[in-house]
């Protein structure tokens, strides 16, 4: 029996699909000096202050992660780290206002990105396109933020 085809799994199409998606919205968020990873958190945090904790659970990252993430947009004074007065230990994560001024512009481009992407389909593929991939992601309970 031979080997069936790349072409021929659904797998290939998403993952083809995606690669587009990520890369052209990379290269959108470069002019900014930002990565994918960073917009997610950024997005994130937007009106909100969080722990390191409370966002590697929401955003299904390990704390690790986060941290190493905060600290790049921290050197980008974008994020600014809040020690609790009670707690010297405990901190929470913030937008600067050069950040919260930021997720708006980065937004618009999400949202350019998104019509480049898939302005060709009709709205009726569109929520279609949507419903399955919905479907596909309760059937595997995922819930982490892709920033990959």
């Amino acid at each position: 029996m031979s080997p069936a085809e790349l072409t021929s799994h659904l797998g290939y199409w998403l993952r083809l699909v995606s690669n587009h998606v990520s890369h052209a919205f990379a290269r959108k968020l470069q002019a900014f000096d930002i990565t994918v990873a960073e917009w997610a958190l950024m997005r994130v945090l937007f009106g909100i202050d969080e722990s390191p904790s409370q966002l590697a659970e929401r955003m299904g990252m390990t704390k690790g992660a986060i941290t190493k993430l905060a600290d790049r947009l921290i050197a980008k004074s974008l994020v600014i780290r809040i020690s609790s007065r009670d707690d010297r230990r405990s901190q929470t994560l913030r937008l600067s206002k050069k950040g919260e001024s930021l997720v708006p512009r980065l937004a618009g481009l999400a949202d350019q990105n998104e019509a480049e992407c898939f302005s060709h389909l009709s709205e009726t593929d569109r929520a279609l396109l949507e419903r399955v991939l919905r479907k596909s992601v309760k059937r595997f309970g995922l819930n982490s933020i892709p920033i990959n």
